[in-house]
């Protein structure tokens, strides 16, 4: 609402957080804002996205839920070349694992009821702008629509920020040896954890990133009808949408937290019906992956109960 007017386009990250894509499809479309989504991990799809008319690059690495790490730098440098701005989510890696104003971004956003709060008691949110010019339209933009915390709501952050290297390296910890344990389970048919090898763009994430994180996406043999059993059957795991904060959440992205985007997009997106997104928690990471096991026990390799 502060950079972007009628006739501007966006590029975005095809797979990022429902509601945001869901603002720009439903509401800013309205005012006359276009907007392509493209898988940004290649950075040849956002120069062909690009248009005459464009105004923002907005990347959200890794991806919401996909866990696709797309190259800030040379995002930036894109961006740089083609005289937009670069717009970055950080919610999933929080300001101690990533840095995307070191790596070119104008602008970054977090979540802060996630990893910055840590304890699922607020809502709140942040955003950094390199830029003294870009501040000021932000904070503009900001007052007129009244998004200011209350004081109890920003004690409740600053408490969670002391508390905030400690809990990411532990739930980090525990999210390394899950999603081992993860890669090993035959009714896993695959596992995107920036930490693992096999991860598409681990050597990016360990450049990048001064840590993997502790979040984990990871696909059902067996699809929606094996990823609704095993939410069903998780104990110690909580079903819920949020993430980063201490203890361990487990949500099914394609009818949850994206439920309102088409299934065409979701598809293309890489949102498939098999994909469950694991937060992982500082709970003992024996009794998380016990659980796990537990309800994965519940499936049989078509998907049906047992």
């Amino acid at each position: 609402m502060a950079l972007l007017s009628s006739g501007d386009h966006i590029v975005s990250t095809d797979a990022i957080y429902g509601p945001a894509r869901s603002l720009l499809e439903d509401h800013f479309s309205r005012f006359g804002v276009q907007a392509t989504y493209v898988n940004t991990t290649d950075i040849s799809n956002i120069e062909r996205a690009i248009k005459h008319n464009t105004k923002i690059l907005y990347i959200e690495t890794p991806a919401n839920p996909t866990m696709d790490i797309t190259d800030l730098k040379a995002c930036a440098k894109v961006a740089k070349e083609k005289n937009i701005l670069l717009v970055a989510d950080n919610t999933f890696c929080s300001p101690c694992l990533q840095k995307p104003l070191d790596y070119g971004a104008d602008t970054v956003f977090h979540s802060m009821t996630k990893f910055i709060n840590g304890h699922a008691d607020i809502v709140a949110g942040i955003i950094i702008a390199k830029e003294k010019t870009i501040y000021n339209k932000l904070r503009a933009m900001m007052v007129n629509m009244g998004c200011n915390m209350d004081p109890h709501q920003a004690f409740m952050v600053l408490r969670g920020v002391k508390t905030l290297s400690i809990r990411i390296k532990e739930a980090q910890q525990n999210a390394m040896k899950i999603a081992e344990f993860l890669e090993k389970e035959p009714k896993i048919s695959w596992v995107k954890y920036p930490g693992l090898k096999s991860h598409p763009q681990y050597e990016l994430a360990k450049r990048q990133m001064s840590g993997f994180g502790t979040i984990i996406s990871f696909g059902l043999e067996g699809g929606y009808n094996a990823a609704k059993i095993l939410l069903n059957n998780v104990n110690l795991a909580l079903l819920g949408v949020s993430l980063g904060g201490v203890e361990t959440l487990i949500q099914h992205p394609a009818s949850m937290t994206h439920a309102k985007v088409s299934y065409q997009a979701k598809l293309k997106s890489g949102i498939t019906d098999d994909l469950i997104r694991l937060s992982v928690g500082i709970e003992d990471v024996e009794d998380i992956i016990e659980d796990l096991a537990n309800a994965l026990k519940k499936i049989n390799i078509t998907g049906h109960p047992i």
